[in-house]
């Protein structure tokens, strides 16, 4: 964790082999508020920048063949751990299709931490011995392929940076999200009463607080049934504890 009396909340280092594609997202919205606040720090690292071969060559084909090429060990070791001389981290994460799928209580339980180190991938995968020795926990945003780990990387720092006290304007707003006691968000309504006759529910119109908690309750579980059955209060996830796969 980061120590007392240091404003930043959080801390997340990026190593990737595209850092400009990070320029957009985390420039804009709530990202850029969290840091501008002090409350969050995004640091990203370039790879090809510890590696010790000609071009900045950091992939190679692959032991017994086979299509495509594999990040080498070296250069993703080095990143590594000339960023661990210089922070203490809670989880080192390799956003891979094959890894842990995030959650909302995974991200809770991650916004707890102090330093996060994210590794994205590329071409294949990275070498084996990466993941056996150096990463601590692997992650990924869905059962389907990318081209490399950075959109996953943006997913969870976003997931994650959202949750953290004072970077929302209303922090009751991230309580009522979406997965959030395993229950998808009910439907939402402004202004104006009448669009074209389609007319905002009478209940979110009388002011009686409880009536309208019950009617937004029951209109949250309806929608779990409808589209996530899996995760309907009477059927809790499997996910979301925020086991780690590798330690």
């Amino acid at each position: 964790m980061i120590s007392e009396g240091n404003e930043i909340a959080m801390k997340i280092d990026i190593l990737t082999l595209f850092p400009e594609m990070f320029s957009g997202p985390f420039d804009h919205s709530i990202i850029k508020r969290a840091q501008e606040k002090g409350l969050a720090e995004i640091n990203i690292y370039n790879i090809r920048d510890w590696s010790t071969l000609k071009h900045k060559r950091v992939d190679d084909y692959p032991f017994g063949g086979g299509a495509g090429m594999v990040m080498m060990i070296e250069p993703v070791v080095r990143s590594i751990e000339a960023l661990k001389e210089k922070t203490l981290y809670d989880e080192i994460i390799y956003l891979s299709p094959d890894g842990q799928l995030l959650d909302q209580g995974l991200a809770n339980r991650l916004s707890l931490s102090g330093n996060l180190l994210l590794l994205c991938g590329h071409y294949k995968g990275i070498d084996e011995r990466i993941r056996e020795h150096f990463i601590t926990m692997e992650l990924s945003i869905g059962d389907y392929v990318l081209s490399g780990g950075e959109l996953a990387a943006m997913v969870v720092t976003d997931a994650v940076i959202r949750l953290l006290p004072g970077v929302l304007n209303d922090e009751t707003s991230a309580l009522s999200d979406s997965f959030q006691d395993h229950l998808v968000s009910p439907p939402a309504y402004s202004r104006p009463r009448d669009f074209r006759g389609f007319r905002v529910p009478d209940v979110l119109l009388s002011g009686n607080d409880k009536e309208i908690a019950q009617w937004r309750y029951e209109q949250a579980v309806v929608r779990t049934q409808q589209r996530r059955p899996r995760l309907h209060p009477n059927n809790p996830p499997e996910q979301g504890s925020g086991t780690d796969i590798k330690k």
